[in-house]
């Protein structure tokens, strides 16, 4: 297991919260009888940060062959689910439901099971350790729930990507000399004007967008962008700003705000055209409830969109002001991505393939080229959201929060 593996599991106590990935694996043997109970393994692996949460679960069958499972367990914080992929899954109270997607409810003894969930927590974020697979606990009498932190116990096949080390401090916070440097506080009027100019890149529809002077992150006014669901309704503003001239790494920093949780299907609310695309767009925005890397001319994302990749993402906190930063790297090729301070593993390409992670977005060779920023939102099919931008910077030395 190589030392980045252990950065990714290994995280700092902060004064906020201690966001380490725990892996709590419960086993019970079968009944002497050889009865047909479903004898069975989890290994629950979480990531928690202040206020959520994802958790990857890995469920072995040790007991006979299954044609579809469900697993349950309870939680004993005040954890709520909120999404899930490769399964479905419902909670009532604090009990928790999952039910395999079909496809993979087939499990013969000694095989597998992955998905994945998505929540939040206000007070406390325990490991459950009551987990039961079609009625049988996993417990039962043959073991005793554990929860360590330990990087070895994730599946094999996938090693999280390299994380850079960690400057001494965060960048600070002012524009310095940014070719784009906007509070929207020149703002007067409802339409923006100036520099920032409504555009709809492919086709417009029912989005729109307005200077808000009733909310901002700083000063008195921001830039609202009320995203409505379906292809067509793209609602975006410009900077004139041309940043093909920008130094070789373009380093961005924007607040931003809003309301509904990133929906499973694909939206974005930053898109840049991309001179090594052709025009065509680089992409921040989110899918299966998280932040991710998307590039128009082949759909690849960062990170995959797979149970493993989609752990190693974050989601995009509702109703409160985020600080998003990243950093594209225009001669190598690297991006590096930031929510706060904290850098988020799944959305860093360093140039080192990772299977499940980033080896589809590194299938393709030759480093993007921003030409300009737009905000706003593209949505793909559901996801609504009403979004707002503040304190936007672009220049070529890193902006901090």
């Amino acid at each position: 297991m190589r030392t980045r593996v252990l950065r990714l599991l290994r995280r700092p106590w902060t004064a906020a919260v201690a966001a380490v990935a725990l892996v709590v694996s419960v086993l019970v043997a079968m009944p002497a009888s050889g009865a047909a109970a479903a004898a069975c393994r989890v290994d629950y692996t979480v990531d928690a940060w202040a206020g959520g949460y994802t958790a990857r679960v890995r469920v072995t069958n040790l007991g006979p062959s299954v044609d579809d499972w469900r697993l349950t367990w309870t939680y004993t914080g005040d954890q709520q689910v909120t999404s899930a992929w490769n399964a479905t899954v419902t909670q009532t109270g604090a009990s928790v439901v999952a039910v395999d997607a079909g496809w993979n409810g087939a499990l013969s003894t000694g095989g597998t099971a992955e998905f994945g969930v998505q929540g939040t927590w206000r007070s406390a974020d325990p490991v459950p350790d009551d987990f039961a697979l079609n009625g049988v606990s996993c417990g039962g009498d043959g073991g005793t729930p554990t929860a360590t932190p330990s990087p070895t116990t994730a599946p094999p096949t996938t090693t999280p990507p390299t994380t850079p080390p960690a400057t001494t401090a965060p960048p600070a916070a002012e524009c310095g000399d940014a070719v784009i440097c906007s509070g929207f506080e020149d703002q007067a009027d409802p339409e923006p004007s100036g520099d920032w100019r409504f555009t709809a890149p492919d086709c417009q529809g029912t989005g729109a967008v307005a200077v808000d002077p009733a909310v901002a992150h700083g000063g008195g006014r921001s830039l609202r962008v009320d995203g409505r669901a379906g292809y067509c309704n793209h609602a975006f503003v410009t900077h004139a700003a041309d940043l093909s001239s920008v130094g070789t790494v373009l380093y961005v920093r924007m607040w931003v705000r809003h309301t509904t949780a990133l929906p499973t299907s694909h939206v974005t609310f930053v898109s840049m055209p991309d001179s090594a695309q052709a025009g065509r767009a680089l992409r921040v925005g989110g899918q299966n409830g998280a932040l991710q890397w998307n590039r128009e001319s082949d759909d690849a994302t960062l990170p995959a969109q797979s149970p493993a990749g989609v752990a190693l993402s974050r989601p995009l906190p509702t109703d409160g002001w985020q600080c998003l930063r990243f950093a594209v790297d225009t001669s190598a090729g690297h991006l590096d991505t930031w929510l706060g301070d904290e850098q988020i593993p799944g959305l860093h390409a360093d140039g080192v393939p990772t299977q499940d992670v980033d080896q589809q977005w590194l299938a393709r060779t030759g480093a993007p080229r921003p030409t300009a920023l737009r905000l706003g939102w593209e949505s793909y099919a559901t996801g609504d959201d009403t979004l707002w931008f503040d304190d936007v910077a672009v220049g070529s030395a890193p902006i901090g929060c």
